[in-house]
């Protein structure tokens, strides 16, 4: 079959089974890749419109490209020529299994590559340590909000909530920098699990306890930490949540539920990028708007400009956006303690 062929099969939803040579299928995946158009270059002032059809092309690439499926056998085993042992890393998602079934091949590349970063570990200057993300779990690639957190004054406490942990990095960071007790929470399972490995990883296990729970634990602490997804967009995969947060849903709900899981005088750090209000998905006046309602005032912020990867590439059509960008940790208190509401 040519990739023309293929490419004419996909773009009307037929899956194609692969049985042949697995790299040939990798260079199949590639040859439709190149025929699937590519949206072009933004204006440096982005509107949300412009962001949600991009998203929304992207949405349809990815489904497409994940057509060409390839067959999976009992024990995760890939019957192809030239397949690589993926046992290991298939276990680690998908469980245990006895059944034969076909798995989507750009998937299957994404929990080899997850696999990867997995046994390699991210460093983390701060920690003096790696970081082990588990697939679809947010990977802290980017070091400008840890360093955030690893740089903020802290406030006298021995208690303190990393609300939404992911791989427990940010938890991690405060329990180095002294704080004697940190509970940290995720809504996902996997991620728990994957907070636990990295704590007992790092010999924190003692004073780190990772909870499942939607957003707060259980009582209030004086420091209550959050790095919520940074776009209001609607997620389309697995690792999309950890970076779409639809109508800024976690947002909205975690700075609602501040007050009363504060200790009187504690803080929330709230860490996040200005990305949203340079691609229209948010304006600054309703953050704040949204800070206001929650009864709390900004008691001080502190900013840092990213150096990830996509800011320079100038073939990302939000290559502008990216480049500008900032991250701020926002410290929110409650209003009544002598704190302005701006």
């Amino acid at each position: 079959m040519s990739a023309n062929e293929a490419y004419r099969l996909v773009s009307r939803g037929t899956g194609l089974l692969w049985r042949g040579d697995f790299h040939n299928a990798r260079q199949l995946v590639s040859a439709l890749s190149r025929r699937l158009p590519r949206p072009g270059r933004q204006a440096d002032s982005p509107t949300a419109q412009a962001f949600r059809l991009h998203r929304r092309e992207q949405s349809r690439r990815a489904r497409m490209l994940a057509l060409v499926l390839v067959p999976l056998d009992p024990g995760h085993v890939v019957p192809l020529r030239r397949a690589p042992d993926v046992r290991t890393a298939c276990h680690d998602v998908y469980g245990p299994t006895d059944t034969r079934c076909a798995v989507s091949l750009r998937e299957l590349l994404g929990v080899i590559g997850a696999d990867q970063w997995r046994q390699r570990g991210i460093p983390i200057p701060v920690l003096g340590a790696r970081i082990h993300p588990h697939y679809g779990v947010f990977a802290p690639t980017r070091s400008e909000y840890v360093d955030l957190v690893a740089e903020c004054p802290l406030p006298p406490t021995q208690l303190a909530f990393d609300v939404g942990t992911g791989t427990g990095v940010l938890a991690a960071v405060l329990a180095r920098r002294g704080i004697e007790r940190v509970v940290a929470t995720d809504s996902s399972a996997r991620a728990i699990r994957c907070a636990e490995e990295n704590v007992r990883r790092l010999g924190l296990a003692g004073r780190i306890e990772a909870v499942q729970a939607d957003l707060f634990p259980a009582g209030r602490a004086r420091l209550i930490v959050c790095n919520p997804p940074w776009l209001p967009a609607k997620p389309h995969s697995l690792l999309d949540h950890a970076v779409y947060d639809p109508g800024s849903r976690m947002l909205l709900d975690f700075l609602a539920g501040l007050a009363a899981h504060l200790q009187p005088g504690g803080e929330a750090w709230l860490v996040l990028s200005d990305l949203a209000e340079r691609l229209g998905l948010r304006t600054r006046a309703q953050l704040i708007a949204a800070i206001r309602t929650a009864g709390l005032g900004v008691a001080a912020r502190l900013d840092a400009r990213p150096s990830h990867p996509r800011a320079a590439d100038p073939s990302d059509p939000f290559h502008a956006a990216r480049a500008a960008e900032i991250t701020s940790l926002w410290r929110l208190v409650v209003v009544g303690n002598g704190v302005d509401r701006t």
